[in-house]
């Protein structure tokens, strides 16, 4: 596909501005790649998607196990995630902002809305899919109820949680790119906004091209883990 990308443009059928050939865009990337302005965006950007990940995968799990300590809060959960999930979040981003103000902290809770319900989802159908034989038996060695969740269920869930966690790596990437597109004067969406306002075709792909190896990244580190737990297990 970039080879064909590339000798399109490289044979003048379609306009550089349009469409810049993908060997420029690599020499731009790299020219970018020597400035602090340009670290400083990127370095913004990981920053808030690294915050708001983190907490979605931490409400996510605590919310999903929170599930199983009794039939109300399971019924509860459900309501709540049948109401919630189907919401587009990026609906409640004005709400955001003028809630926690256009610095990082509206983005991150944008990221933990929308990056949420794949690891809550994951972690509450994987808890319920547990060995209740397991739960059973250390509750019948005095185990409480909380210590169940967190040396019975939470273990053997852990491979499950982690693909939710993957795909809300993914979403997470999307939702902040979103985000600093929207309102925000720093980071690498914005980058991608001053750009596109300035009709500046080149310089809009060098941002999704560093959120596209990002959420590669992101990608393969999970599932690197993925792997290194389902061995252990």
């Amino acid at each position: 596909m970039l080879v064909v990308w590339e000798v399109v443009c490289r044979a003048g059928l379609i306009e550089p501005q349009l469409l810049p050939a993908p060997s420029d865009i690599v020499v731009r990337l790299l020219e970018q790649a020597a400035s602090a302005e340009f670290w400083g965006n990127f370095g913004i950007t990981l920053y808030r998607l690294a915050i708001g990940l983190s907490l979605a995968v931490v409400l996510g799990v605590v919310l999903g196990l929170a599930a199983q300590l009794s039939r109300f809060s399971a019924a509860l959960l459900d309501a709540l995630v049948r109401l919630l999930a189907p919401i587009p979040k990026i609906a409640l981003y004005p709400a955001l902002i003028l809630i926690f103000g256009f610095e990082n902290a509206s983005k991150v809770a944008l990221i933990v809305a929308d990056a949420l319900f794949p690891v809550l989802m994951a972690t509450w159908s994987a808890a319920r899919a547990v060995d209740r034989k397991l739960i059973w038996s250390a509750r019948a060695a005095g185990t409480s109820n909380l210590a169940c969740l967190w040396k019975v269920t939470l273990p053997s869930i852990v491979p499950t949680v982690l693909a939710g966690v993957r795909v809300a790596g993914v979403i997470a990437c999307v939702v902040v790119f979103l985000a600093e597109m929207i309102a925000s004067t720093d980071g690498l969406g914005h980058m991608l906004t001053v750009a596109a306002r300035a009709y500046r075709t080149l310089d809009m792909f060098v941002p999704l091209v560093w959120i596209c190896i990002v959420g590669l990244a992101l990608n393969w580190l999970i599932g690197t883990l993925q792997r290194v737990v389902d061995r252990s297990g």
